[in-house]
């Protein structure tokens, strides 16, 4: 198992205070070990980033609301994110690792929807966790009677390379990492453009987040921007942002997350916009 580094043990605030009940969308628990053993043949392990770390990094940021998305490391074993979201309280949601829909049964599915767990992620490839057609379709038939929306990992090339089988979906549909394109394409990247496409129904959701891995020129990331300015000016209700920490599978130091939120000033100057961003959209989508 390769090596990845840690999150920034010293998160900052953001320069510019964020607005009341502002919400993480994307952030992961994980550890420790001995707690939470590690799938066999999971591809990532990360040094422990406990539920206690996270509500303490979100307080030094001035965010009170977040989603705690399972991580592939321990597959359909959800006791890290259950057990997180206990200790979080009732401002927090869950987003599963749809690998729940192949080895766990209905009890299980109702547990963690009493949970908050409101949605299930679907990963890229590369992280290990497949499914046939069959077990697909009976994914989404659950997702349908749970109420939950789809989240979508894109692959590292870009989410055009795994975005196929949920083009069509009638449910709410959630987009990571901004559909990971080459922003030095513009809106000639595939990613982008099919993303800008979808974005035309009203069930999906994009997130800001990945914004260190997706820019080429390195911090401050500003050939971002126009990435993230095309899609609100697509779809500026149903953006939301999501800091991804622990930032997992970093070959690279991960960022500090008020370096992010710094970034998300400077990408959405207008207040309102921001506010729709970090506190509406949201609120909408994950039932806050």
């Amino acid at each position: 198992m390769a090596t990845y580094l840690p999150f920034d043990p010293a998160p900052r605030a953001p320069k510019s205070p964020l607005p009341a009940l502002a919400c993480d969308s994307q952030f992961h628990v994980l550890g420790p070990a001995e707690r939470y053993p590690v799938r066999p043949g999971a591809v990532y392990e990360m040094p422990s980033a406990s539920i206690e770390t996270a509500l303490a990094m979100h307080a030094t940021l001035g965010i009170s609301r977040g989603v705690v998305v399972q991580p592939t490391t321990y597959g359909a074993d959800h006791s890290v994110t259950l057990d997180g979201l206990a200790l979080a309280g009732p401002n927090y949601r869950g987003c599963a690792n749809a690998a729940v829909f192949q080895d766990r049964g209905d009890a299980y599915l109702a547990k963690l929807d009493a949970a908050g767990v409101k949605g299930a992620r679907f990963t890229r490839a590369g992280l290990g966790i497949g499914m046939s057609e069959t077990e697909f379709e009976r994914a989404l038939a659950r997702i349908r009677e749970l109420g939950w929306y789809v989240k979508v990992q894109p692959e590292v090339e870009g989410i055009i390379g795994n975005i196929a089988p949920f083009e069509a979906l009638d449910l709410p549909l959630v987009l990571d990492h901004m559909g990971r394109p080459d922003p030095a394409r513009g809106k000639d990247d595939p990613s982008l453009a099919k993303i800008l496409q979808l974005l035309k129904r009203d069930t999906v959701w994009v997130m800001l987040s990945l914004t260190e891995k997706i820019s080429r020129a390195g911090a401050p990331w500003d050939d971002v921007i126009p990435t993230v300015e095309a899609l609100l000016e697509a779809a500026p209700d149903r953006i939301i942002w999501g800091s991804d920490w622990p930032h997992p599978v970093s070959v690279r130091q991960p960022p500090n997350e008020g370096d992010l939120l710094d970034f998300l000033f400077r990408a959405v100057p207008d207040e309102a916009l921001r506010r729709a961003v970090l506190v509406d959209n949201p609120a909408r989508l994950f039932g806050f």
